[in-house]
């Protein structure tokens, strides 16, 4: 048996996975392999994907896309072993719904009305029997991702603000509530929903303003990160360890390293 070498072609690729889950020949380990154990692997691809593209690091980008790709046939591979489909009813699939929602661009030519993306999907919701607005929205996404959807598409319906400002008046009151509940002696649950309550609202002000609050909040989890490893580069040239160093010195630091850390 020959073995496959790298190719542009994309029979190639699928041909490896075909090889690697092999019941015979193939490796023990992707053998072992489900739906369930692998969605984890397709997740964590997206979001290095989405890194690369932050980072702008476009080789990254590629190999990447090229991980993301992999997930995609592998999924299809484990679908085709169980008689569900293939790699091509993925892609038919795929190419269907583009051109069923954006007949004004495939059809006539002309693009078409702001909001006929939403509407036509809207319509398929509603030949799936999804009547509801929010139905189909996926509850695998990050909160903060899934809290922004989750408004969009109560805005669809005109169930919103008006305004940013009238959001901005929800923060306030929202993080009141979180100190009366701490300061109350309030439960640890209940003290849970009021900050899952503030972090709603702040998704929706990251609307109103145009941020998507997932990838602010990436981008400050960078930022911290990065303070904070010139931080520890400081504190070893000092021969120093974090943990002996008294809080002062390292808020002192920490206003240094908003000046003094730079960009990777």
């Amino acid at each position: 048996m020959t073995s496959p070498q790298p190719s542009r072609d994309i029979a190639i690729l699928v041909e490896i996975v075909r090889r690697l889950r092999d019941r015979q020949t193939g490796c023990p380990w992707h053998q072992a392999q489900t739906f369930e154990t692998i969605a984890p692997y397709t997740i964590e691809e997206a979001y290095e994907v989405a890194g690369a593209i932050e980072d702008q690091d476009w080789l990254a980008l590629k190999e990447e896309l090229g991980d993301l790709l992999f997930q995609v046939v592998y999924h299809s591979a484990m679908a085709g072993e169980r008689g569900l489909f293939d790699l091509g009813d993925v892609v038919l699939a795929a190419s269907e719904k583009m051109i069923r929602r954006r007949q004004d661009i495939f059809a006539d030519g002309v693009p078409g009305p702001v909001g006929l993306w939403e509407k036509a999907k809207a319509e398929e919701r509603a030949t799936k029997g999804q009547s509801g607005v929010l139905d189909d929205v996926a509850r695998a996404l990050p909160a903060l991702s899934r809290a922004d959807k989750l408004q969009k598409r109560l805005s669809s319906v005109g169930f919103d603000w008006n305004s940013a400002d009238r959001v901005l008046d929800k923060v306030a009151e929202e993080a009141a509530e979180i100190v009366a509940a701490h300061k109350s002696g309030a439960s640890h649950a209940e003290v849970e929903g009021e900050i899952g309550d503030l972090l709603f609202v702040i998704a929706n002000l990251s609307r109103h303003l145009s941020v998507d609050p997932e990838a602010a909040l990436r981008a400050t989890n960078a930022k911290v990160t990065r303070r904070w490893i010139w931080i520890e580069r400081q504190l070893a040239a000092a021969n120093k360890n974090p943990n002996d160093v008294p809080l002062d010195e390292l808020e002192a630091l920490w206003t240094r390293a908003k000046t003094e850390a730079k960009e990777p």
